[in-house]
């Protein structure tokens, strides 16, 4: 059995009273309360803490070097406890993110947000859709952004954009204007299962494509745009994530006919997720700055 703060902060009333009839006044509870509290204290520290003289009690030697201790904590404490209660941008979020989102638009999201707000803490998970919604539904995480399906009637969905999926390649004699079932036999590298791009991808084309020739898969946009550089294949991939390669001319965007594959980024976190005023701002900052970044995305198109 070990001191409870609430034996604590008996004791501090009582050093600071003398009387249990006041302590137990001000604490609204009975003064058995206060002297059963006080003797639980002595039994767990082995020896008294005060002396009984003249119906009053009174620090002995003991019971002052137990003050001198747990004064200072107590205080601490209770002036943590009021911050919190009385500040709104105090404390930690844990976010999780879909893997094309952590790379190319949360880093910007966090950084201006503990810009605003400096005295939160943002911790950031990073998996494809599948993992991060598994977090989202065990509380590992509080809100998060990805992109694909997302199923479970435990999970609250925000759709804050849309991403549109292109076709790349580095060899530029093969990104020639042609159908996406013509494809389907050259070497394609995607991304790994339970990837919301993969998914997406290849959920567009099954009714275009019986057997896609899937030779490589990774679990990193930026392994994939690797092995394109080095090898002769296509991957399907956000656009956000290639605007630079295409831009620089190292890799290029395959003219798909007929082809308008688009996903959209949802914010998701639990239906039972409790809305504190720092969770809500965060929702309402970091909505409002992804919704900015895909716009000006689609202007520069």
């Amino acid at each position: 059995m070990k001191l409870t703060l609430r034996q604590m902060e008996i004791f501090l009333n009582v050093v600071a009273s003398g009387h249990l009839t006041n302590v137990a006044k001000e604490m609204n509870l009975s003064q058995s309360a206060i002297s059963m509290s006080i003797k639980e204290m002595e039994n767990i520290l082995g020896r008294p803490v005060f002396d009984r003289i003249n119906k009053k009690l009174v620090l002995n030697e003991v019971g002052r070097a137990l003050y001198k201790e747990i004064d200072p904590i107590f205080k601490k404490l209770s002036d943590i406890e009021y911050e919190f209660k009385n500040s709104e941008n105090k404390g930690m979020i844990r976010v999780g993110a879909s893997t094309t989102i952590v790379d190319y638009l949360m880093p910007s999201i966090i950084c201006s947000y503990m810009s605003s707000y400096p005295d939160v803490k943002i911790t950031l998970k990073e998996g494809n859709t599948k993992e991060i919604v598994e977090m989202i539904k065990t509380g590992t995480i509080d809100v998060a952004f990805v992109e694909g399906l997302v199923d479970g009637p435990e999970i609250i969905k925000e759709k804050i954009g849309v991403d549109e999926l292109v076709v790349v390649t580095a060899n530029k004699e093969l990104a020639k204007p042609c159908y996406i079932d013509e494809l389907a036999d050259m070497r394609w590298v995607l991304r790994e299962e339970g990837s919301g791009t993969r998914e997406v991808f290849l959920n567009y084309i099954k009714d275009k494509v019986d057997n896609l020739n899937i030779f490589f898969e990774l679990g990193h946009t930026e392994s994939i745009k690797s092995i394109l550089m080095n090898r002769e294949c296509f991957t399907c991939i956000s656009k956000i994530s290639v605007r630079n390669e295409i831009r620089e001319g190292k890799l290029f965007p395959v003219p798909i006919k007929n082809f308008d594959c688009k996903r959209d980024f949802l914010m998701i976190y639990h239906k039972d997720k409790y809305h504190s005023t720092l969770f809500e701002k965060f929702l309402f900052f970091s909505r409002k700055l992804m919704m900015q970044m895909l716009d000006e995305e689609q202007r520069l198109k």
